[in-house]
């Protein structure tokens, strides 16, 4: 059934270019006997090949012709449905987590080994330990738990999670740019209204009715 919804008519028209009786009976030597071809007529002078068979598969017809042949070969008819393009997802931005660790570092080598070693696993960014408090805090891509496990095993030290927060990697020096840019155009879009027919010497209310106004009014 799936083959005749691919070849309706039974009818195959494969666009092969063919210059001499050599290329011919080539032609007919790659498809005869082939799954579902019953009858092949070639066109020379048009340079098309025909093959009919309800059961034959246009694509597997086309694809024989042209690993047996070595020749360059179109499928014409009939033509083969379009392939529905996947919409690419866009990858979601990375999260970025800064954990501080429990590590006891007893003295400065402490200290850049644990370092050195925290480093070598993906996805760290930076790494800032603090040899009088024993911790270390770690900034990057990673998961906090997983870290932790690395450093038990590659660094043969115990660690424990202090805290830890995440937070979605911020835009783009060309983003931040941008929207700074579109601030400054909205900004000085901005109209000021200048009312004319006001006294130049005219004061705010809070004014009018401060203690330091002579003319203020007076309530007992």
């Amino acid at each position: 059934m799936e083959q005749n919804k691919k070849n309706p008519d039974g009818v195959i028209v494969l666009g092969v270019y063919i210059h001499c009786e050599g290329c011919q009976t080539e032609v007919l030597r790659c498809l005869r006997g082939f799954e579902g071809v019953e009858e092949i007529q070639i066109d020379a002078k048009n340079h098309k090949v025909t093959v009919k068979g309800k059961k034959a598969d246009p694509t597997k017809v086309a694809e024989r012709l042209r690993k047996k042949s070595g020749k360059h070969v179109n499928l014409i008819s009939p033509i083969p449905p379009k392939e529905e393009k996947k919409e690419e997802k866009k990858p979601e931005p990375p999260v970025v987590i800064e954990v501080v660790l429990k590590i006891f570092l007893h003295c400065e080598g402490c200290a850049k080994e644990v370092k050195h070693c925290i480093h070598k696993m993906e996805g760290v960014q930076t790494v800032d330990p603090e040899m009088e408090k024993n911790l270390v805090t770690v900034k990057g891509s990673m998961d906090a738990q997983k870290l932790v496990e690395f450093i038990n095993k590659r660094g043969g030290r115990h660690a424990e999670i202090v805290k830890q927060h995440a937070e979605i990697v911020k835009q783009t020096n060309n983003e931040k740019k941008k929207e700074r840019n579109e601030n400054q155009n909205q900004n000085q879009n901005r109209t000021v209204e200048v009312y004319p027919n006001y006294p130049s010497d005219l004061v705010y209310a809070p004014q009018l009715f401060s203690d330091e106004n002579p003319n203020s009014c007076l309530i007992m």
